[in-house]
């Protein structure tokens, strides 16, 4: 079974018309190559090398003499290992006429790629593939994404405990081979202990002290292997908004596990069950509920904060776009109710309205400019930017 990505191969499609060179990132395992099959399926000529079949290596041994005849669509999958391309896609991305377009794959970030791709300055553009959310899946599956997670093979197995299976296997291989080529120097068994307490600090500001005593490690070091897991699309860290309109505001950025599917492996959770009666489960439905709205938005890493005074009020999520500020609360509850933070964020940041977003079944208003949202409701009534 496969379920479309209309919307992604839309956006796809268009930068590739405006672009010599796009760069599909994602996490391993998220649907990169799936898609970029289904968007070749619709053109003529298309050519395709996988840096991770050493036959396709081989051809690439003179990139320049492989890829200069060309013409269409050449993709390159697992771009990130061969950071030495980009000089070479450079070249080629420059003739006029240009007789190729170049679709890279890869499963780091931008970030992590800035050193190969700063030659591409003004020839690339990029497009973040995410796992599935409700747009794609449907609203009135919100729980067994909740559950399952956004990863496709996650979400597509057969049973949850087939999914539990498949989530577990990716979690040990990630630990294994991906992570410490991303740099993260712990064995894989201890890599796995620090993914899992990032776990039970899922929904929580950032102490990155305690991590470092716990595996005696410096906390510019812990600092670093966090910021290498948000750029591998594992972790989100959400700035802290640091507006000049209250003292004592925190200064941390919270963190969580990108994907709700893999927190409930880390954390030992195997069914709807499990998780209702885990201590973690507000912060589980906070950070999936977030991602949720984060992506119905349309708003970008830069335009999302949380805000937190110490000892004072606080609130989940600030999407900010030029004068527009909204406010979004997560709530696992199916009652929830106007709190004394809500005000004070209505009033201190100057926002257009709070959203509530719940597990009831209802979406209805709070107060003037508050109102709740069911989780299942996310797709209609979370508007985008």
């Amino acid at each position: 079974m496969l379920i479309p990505r209309p919307a992604h191969l839309a956006a796809i499609e268009r930068k590739l018309d405006d672009n010599p060179v796009v760069a599909l990132l994602g996490a391993r395992q998220v649907g990169k190559t799936t898609l970029a099959l289904a968007l070749a399926a619709n053109r003529e000529r298309v050519t395709r090398f996988d840096l991770e079949d050493p036959r396709d290596l081989a051809r690439l041994n003179e990139p320049t003499l492989a890829l200069e005849p060309l013409r269409g669509l050449v993709i390159i999958d697992e771009i990130q290992t061969r950071p030495g391309l980009f000089p070479v896609l450079r070249v080629l991305a420059d003739r006029n006429p240009l007789p190729a377009r170049f679709l890279v794959l890869g499963s780091a970030s931008p970030e992590l790629l800035r050193q190969g791709s700063e030659s591409l300055a003004g020839r690339i553009a990029y497009h973040e593939l995410t796992g599935f959310d409700l747009a794609e899946v449907g609203g009135e599956h919100w729980r067994k994404l909740w559950l399952r997670g956004g990863f496709p093979r996650a979400w597509l197995a057969e049973d949850d405990a087939r999914s539990e299976e498949w989530r577990r296997d990716f979690v040990r291989s990630l630990a294994g081979r991906d992570l410490p080529g991303l740099g993260i120097s712990l064995p894989p068994v201890l890599l796995q202990d620090f993914w899992t307490m990032l776990a039970h600090y899922h929904g929580q500001t950032w102490n990155g002290s305690e991590l470092a005593r716990a595996f005696g490690l410096a906390h510019t070091t812990v600092r670093r292997y966090l910021d290498r897991m948000t750029g591998a699309y594992l972790m989100r860290q959400l700035r802290p908004w640091r507006e000049n309109v209250a003292k004592r505001i925190v200064k941390s950025p919270k963190t969580y596990i990108a994907d709700s599917g893999l927190l409930h492996v880390l954390l030992d959770i195997a069914s709807a069950r499990d998780l209702a009666r885990h201590p973690k489960v507000g912060a589980s439905w906070e950070g999936f509920a977030l991602e949720q709205v984060v992506r119905r938005t349309g708003a970008r890493a830069d335009e999302c904060y949380f805000w937190s005074v110490h000892g004072g009020p606080e609130l989940d999520l600030l999407v900010v776009r030029g004068r527009r500020r909204r406010g979004y609360e997560f709530k696992r509850t199916d009652s929830p109710r106007v709190t004394s933070s809500m005000r004070s964020a209505m009033r201190v940041l100057g926002l257009d309205g709070i959203d509530v977003v719940h597990v009831g079944q209802h979406t209805f208003a709070l107060a003037e400019g508050i109102r709740a949202v069911s989780g299942r409701d996310i797709l209609t009534e979370i508007t985008p930017l």
